[in-house]
């Protein structure tokens, strides 16, 4: 497995292998398909960061729920700020990393 991305408190793998995704969480590991990995990266994106500082969202709390229903995860603002680096991070990785083959 390689390691695509590490944020503060999350870090992404790909396996080559197999093609899956994995994104390690402070109490979990999940396994994604890329399809599954670009839902997430839409759930995150959509985290809207401004309602956690400005008082609409009171209690700084997100909840995602991945792969079909088979995980739910629940963040806080700082956890949240993390995921968007995240995930920033991974795709841009993935980016260079096909440049990089395209290239070769």
């Amino acid at each position: 497995m390689n390691t695509l991305y590490k944020a503060q408190k999350f870090t992404s793998f790909q396996c080559d292998n197999s093609r899956v995704f994995y994104i390690e969480f402070e109490h979990k590991t999940v396994k994604l398909s890329f399809c599954q990995l670009l839902a997430f990266r839409e759930q995150v994106k959509n985290i809207d960061l401004d309602a956690h500082f400005s008082g609409k969202n009171k209690h700084g709390i997100e909840i995602l729920v991945l792969c079909n229903r088979s995980h739910i995860l629940i963040f806080g603002t700082l956890e949240c700020i993390a995921l968007k680096e995240l995930m920033q991070g991974t795709f841009a990785m993935l980016e260079l990393n096909s440049l990089l083959t395209a290239t070769a």
